[in-house]
């Protein structure tokens, strides 16, 4: 099964990019400054920022459906960001790495299953959820912290 990895768009991120740390809060935004690796995930870029890097804590609307599903919540993205990570077929080793919580959505917003699974097995997790025809696309999240990651369409 051939599937798509995103990461979130920069666009509706840019003009938050720089601001001081009084105009983001009033965005209802944080910044803040990476102090290890991993532990600050960038939901551009599918990339743990660096230590002292830069990432700004934003609500993101990641289950827009009008259903009980809908849903939003804390991200972190990085300023230096550049380009939304998409890949074909390859999981970013920011979701190998963690604890993943998986749902699996129909096309109108839906969710017909979920999981929770290490992320060395999102791949066969991703194959299980798009063996059922009704299922068009997949949220991953962050377990313990139930952070939005990323979304997966079917290629």
């Amino acid at each position: 099964m051939d599937y798509v990895v995103k990461g979130l768009p920069l666009e509706p991120f840019q003009h938050l990019f720089g601001l001081s740390d009084e105009a983001l809060l009033a965005h209802g935004a944080k910044r803040y400054v990476a102090d290890a690796k991993p532990g600050y995930p960038c939901r551009i870029t599918l990339q743990d920022a660096e230590p002292g890097e830069t990432l700004l804590l934003v609500n993101w609307r990641h289950q827009g459906a009008d259903t009980p599903y809908r849903s939003d919540g804390p991200i972190f993205v990085r300023e230096a960001a550049l380009a939304s990570f998409e890949s074909r077929n390859e999981i970013p080793e920011q979701q190998r790495s963690r604890l993943l919580s998986v749902r699996a959505y129909d096309k109108d917003g839906w969710m017909q299953a979920a999981d929770v699974a290490e992320g060395a097995e999102l791949e066969s997790l991703i194959a299980k959820f798009f063996a059922d025809p009704a299922v068009h696309y997949l949220h991953v999240h962050n377990a313990r912290r139930g952070c939005y990651a990323c979304r997966v369409d079917r290629a």
